[in-house]
C-alpha cells in the first residue's frame, strides 16, 4: 500500500505525541515510587517524641518582668530570621520609620483613630532598654538594646477610655497577635524604631516594632501595618489573609 508524504507526517506526529504522553507518564510514575509515601493521619490517640528544643527556659524576674540588661551586652539577634512568609523572606514595605503609615482602629474607643506617622510618636518621651530577646526554640535570641517609646504613653496619646480590653498588632507577613491592653500598658513594653542605636534593619522588624520583654520573641511583632484596639465583648475585626 502506497502512503502519501503528508500522510506519512500525520502518522509520525501521532506517533512522536504518543512517545511522548507515555513518557511523561512514565516519568511521573517513577517520581511517585521515588517519593515518601504520605503517612495516614492516626485514627486513634498515639505515643511520639517531644520535641526536646522547645520551649527553652525565659529568664524572668520574680514579679514576671524581663532582667533589664547593660548596654555593654548588647548585640546582633542570632539566625535564623522567623517571618510568616514563603521561604522566610523579609515582606517589601517602606522600611524608613520616618515615612511609616501605620493603620490605627480605636472602633470609638479613644480620641483619636487614623494613620500613625513618625511625626506622632516624636512628640512622646523616648526611652532605651535593653533586653533579651529570645525564641521559643533555641534560636533566635539576643540581647538587645530597642530605643522607641512606651506603649503606655502611645496609648495615653490615643486617649483610649478604659472600657479599652485588648489590642490586635499586625505585621507585614500579617502574622498578629491579640493582648490585653493591661499587658500592653506594662513599662517594660515598647514601640521601637531603632536597634543598638540603629534603625531596625528589615529583616529584624523596620520601621516599628512592638517589644513585649517578658513574652517569648514572637509576641514581639515585626513590621506593624495595623493597630486595632477593642472592648471585652465586642467581636474582633476578621482576621487577616
Amino acid at each position: 500500500m502506497t502512503i502519501s508524504r503528508r500522510k506519512l507526517l500525520s502518522v509520525s506526529a501521532t506517533t512522536l505525541a504518543g512517545l511522548s504522553v507515555s513518557k511523561i507518564a512514565l516519568e511521573g510514575q517513577q517520581a511517585a515510587a521515588q517519593a515518601p509515601a504520605q503517612q495516614d493521619w492516626p485514627t486513634e490517640l498515639v505515643e511520639q517524641p517531644i520535641r526536646r528544643d522547645f520551649a527553652v527556659p525565659l529568664p524572668l524576674n520574680p514579679d514576671g518582668s524581663a532582667p533589664e540588661h547593660p548596654e555593654s551586652a548588647a548585640g546582633p539577634i542570632s539566625d535564623p530570621v522567623m517571618w510568616r512568609t514563603q521561604g522566610r523572606q523579609t515582606p517589601e514595605i517602606e522600611f524608613d520609620y520616618r515615612q511609616m503609615q501605620i493603620k490605627v482602629d480605636t472602633n470609638g474607643l479613644a480620641n483619636k483613630t487614623g494613620t500613625l506617622r513618625f511625626s506622632d510618636l516624636e512628640q512622646l518621651p523616648t526611652r532605651s532598654h535593653t533586653f533579651l530577646l529570645q525564641c521559643g526554640a533555641p534560636n533566635p535570641s539576643g540581647i538587645v538594646k530597642w530605643t522607641g517609646v512606651h506603649f503606655n504613653d502611645f496609648a495615653d496619646m490615643l486617649g483610649l477610655i478604659p472600657e479599652t480590653f485588648y489590642c490586635r498588632v499586625v505585621g507585614s507577613d500579617r502574622f498578629y497577635i491579640d493582648e490585653p491592653l493591661q499587658i500592653l500598658r506594662h513599662p517594660q513594653v515598647m514601640l521601637a524604631w531603632m536597634m543598638n542605636d540603629e534603625p531596625i534593619p528589615p529583616q529584624h522588624g523596620a520601621p516599628l516594632r512592638l517589644i513585649i520583654p517578658f513574652r517569648y520573641g514572637n509576641r514581639s511583632v515585626k513590621a506593624i501595618t495595623e493597630m486595632t484596639f477593642a472592648s471585652y465583648g465586642l467581636r474582633m475585626p476578621p482576621l487577616p489573609a
